[in-house]
């Protein structure tokens, strides 16, 4: 969703070249690193050669690494010395002459070219690229009708704001590519979201970068500004709650090391990338055993794969707003530059990333990623024991943990994304919703006035913010201690005591079932207890049990739309809390691989109806993390942080508990130097 007020951030991120660019060669560090600004380039060089003189019409809406097969990876992994890399290829999807290409690029040759190229017949749009955006939301400013529309409500041109918005599907059997573009004011606040101009109908064909549609029911109600700034130098005395500072002191540097994109710390390494559609991607993670003196694997890849967003106003002028922030508009694309000592603390380091612009250049996002150990105050573990006569003992360890964090600010909503490595062996994934509300424009100024459903909640003068969901769906490859695994779901179950000669008269025990194809894997939770683990059955401990990593959710939400709405069919891979699939490489993409106005003809829903088998096969996880999100007056004008998460933790992985010797850190001193 990208408004004027982005051009700035956008037109900073000059593109960046090489004036020598060399293929991709043996020397290249890592065969899941992300592209690199030459590799940008060439590819840009290859794609533009393969259409030749007809180049100029060529727009690059995806740009991403294609990720060699996975035995191919693993091979490299385990013999880097005497390997050379596999080759390096691009995944790139252009439109040309109002159709959508697939290509393949190989970087590896001497000279790159594309190897692969054809037409997509399908459904669906690809991602859309912040220049069309940009360019579709600037038509209206000089469209009579709006001119007209906006003169007619007595505001000012020059403090009115246009953003975009997708369209979805709703039973068309044909669709154009087309935006929606939504006006809002800004005289007397930054806060544009909270300003919307009501009753105006644009609709942009992208492909003829026009608007095609527009109607003005004529509404006058603009919200006022008043109350709605966030910006600090804004905000008037008082000031408070007062917060004292606190300093991160690590006098000898960090305990990580980053060499490339691989990352080691205390026991675990790791791999880390980036994409502009999925944002980061942490691959081959594998946590060092001390009693077995190697590592050991624990998950190949894992990303957020889609994150579903549908409002819940089913009026005319919003029924449409169901968005899909990963398959439309790229969390990647909308990461922004993290702030030193404010998004990430003062001992993390950053690392940047890179997406291929429109006309295929590359940009670079700095600082799009922190990475840092993170120490609050807690306990890893501890026991006090006063039972022993004469000799009391309190044993204790400090919990340090390493985060990746990375934000993605996609229109009005920020997502914080953590990723917590701890040395447990259990990985938390956390999720943080921050940022500003959309809301409607309304005649009330009470919530006494309210009669009749308006599909929100009044948080301000004239203001309702609508109900709505976030969905995030997580891509789990899960290779625990190697890539032949199964799911169990091990239920509690509740059973009367048979021995009449005590006095209890129940208890609970465990019943653990092995799914054996991808329908019996398919679970909504929050119905009954059950844990839910990732096993090797070709790999036990010492005592005899299948050596696992579990799936610990947390809080459950689950859609409330039918499934035969539109958007949830669309969205139909939230219907369930998690699946299991075996591993496909192509089946990255829980909505599918184009989803602006699909027709949800080719999402996870779809792909499990071939009721494969994963029964001691390589298995993928699907997560969906999910929120209902009413929002309340301390969410206006701007949203504190509401989190949410989940965690993998080790399940019999370990003969024992792999942090037993483990030493809390050193106590520091800071010391002043005057």
């Amino acid at each position: 969703m990208a408004s004027t007020y982005r051009v700035l951030l956008f037109l900073l991120s000059i593109p960046l070249l090489s004036s020598f660019i060399s293929p991709a060669s043996s020397q290249h560090e890592h065969p899941l690193d992300p592209l690199t600004l030459a590799e940008f380039s060439l590819v840009r060089r290859a794609v533009m050669r393969s259409y030749g003189t007809s180049s100029g019409n060529v727009t690059f809406q995806y740009v991403g690494l294609d990720e060699p097969d996975k035995p191919l990876v693993y091979s490299w992994v385990s013999n880097q010395a005497d390997k050379i890399p596999p080759r390096r290829r691009a995944s790139v999807v252009v439109r040309f002459h109002k159709e959508t290409h697939e290509l393949v690029v190989d970087l590896s040759s001497r000279q790159p070219s594309v190897v692969s190229k054809q037409v997509y017949h399908g459904h669906g749009f690809p991602l859309l690229t912040l220049e069309e955006q940009i360019a579709a939301s600037d038509l209206p400013r000089t469209h009579d009708q709006f001119i007209r529309s906006i003169e007619k409500r007595g505001l000012d041109m020059s403090n009115v704001v246009c953003s975009d918005s997708c369209v979805g599907w709703y039973g068309e059997q044909r669709s154009r590519r087309v935006l929606k573009i939504l006006a809002f004011y800004t005289n007397g606040t930054a806060n544009f979201y909270m300003r919307p101009i009501e009753g105006i109908d644009i609709v942009v064909d992208l492909d003829l970068m026009k608007i095609v549609k527009y109607h003005d029911r004529f509404t006058t109600t603009v919200p006022t500004a008043e109350h709605t700034e966030y910006r600090l130098e804004k905000q008037h005395p008082p000031f408070g709650p007062p917060l004292k500072g606190a300093a991160v002191v690590q006098p000898h540097g960090p305990g990580f090391e980053i060499k490339g994109h691989t990352i080691s710390w205390a026991n675990w390494k790791f791999h880390l990338g980036f994409d502009v559609r999925v944002g980061p991607i942490v691959s081959l993670a594998s946590i060092y055993d001390l009693e077995k003196s190697r590592y050991r694997q624990v998950l190949y890849r894992a990303y957020i794969s889609e994150v579903f967003v549908p409002y819940m106003d089913p009026t005319e002028e919003w029924y449409y707003k169901t968005y899909f922030d990963s398959g439309e508009f790229g969390f990647g694309l909308f990461s922004v530059s993290l702030q030193p000592g404010a998004d990430c603390p003062e001992n993390a380091v950053f690392m940047d990333g890179f997406y291929a612009r429109q006309d295929g250049t590359p940009v670079k996002i700095p600082n799009v990623t922190c990475v840092f150990e993170k120490y609050a105050g807690n306990i890893m573990w501890r026991h006090t024991e006063n039972e022993i006569p004469d000799e009391p003992i309190t044993e204790v360890r400090s919990d340090v943990s390493l985060v990746v964090r990375s934000v993605s600010t996609v229109g009005n909503c920020d997502y914080i994304l953590d990723w917590e490595f701890k040395p447990s062996g259990a990985i938390k994934f956390e999720v943080g919703l921050t940022g500003l509300l959309q809301v409607k424009a309304m005649n009330y100024t009470h919530a006494s006035q309210i009669k009749e459903d308006e599909y929100g909640t009044m948080v301000g003068a004239n203001t309702i913010a609508t109900h709505h969901d976030h969905f995030l769906t997580y891509h789990l490859d899960l290779d625990v201690d190697g890539s032949p695994n199964s799911f169990v779901k091990t239920r509690l179950i509740t059973k009367a005591v048979a021995d009449d000669s005590v006095p209890r008269k129940s208890y609970w025990t465990v019943s653990s079932e092995t799914a054996r194809t991808e329908s019996e894997a398919q679970l909504r939770l929050g119905l009954e207890p059950c844990d839910l683990v990732v096993v090797n059955p070709n790999k036990r401990t010492k005592v005899g049990n299948d050596v696992g990593y579990r799936l610990i959710p947390g809080p459950i939400a689950s859609p409330l739309l039918f499934r035969d709405d539109y958007p949830q069919i669309r969205g139909a891979f939230t219907n369930n809390n998690l699946w299991v699939t075996p591993y496909n490489k192509s089946e990255k993409w829980a909505g599918g691989r184009y989803v602006d106005q699909s027709r949800g003809d080719d999402t996870l829903a779809v792909w499990t109806k071939r009721n494969r088998k994963i029964e001691n096969e390589d298995i993928v996880l699907w997560y969906t993390l999910g929120f209902h999100h009413i929002h309340y007056q301390e969410d206006f004008p701007i949203m504190p942080t509401l989190s949410s998460g989940f965690e993998l933790r080790p399940s019999n992985f370990f003969d024992r508990n792999p942090v037993l010797k483990t030493k809390s850190p050193e106590p520091v001193t800071p010391s002043c130097k005057h």
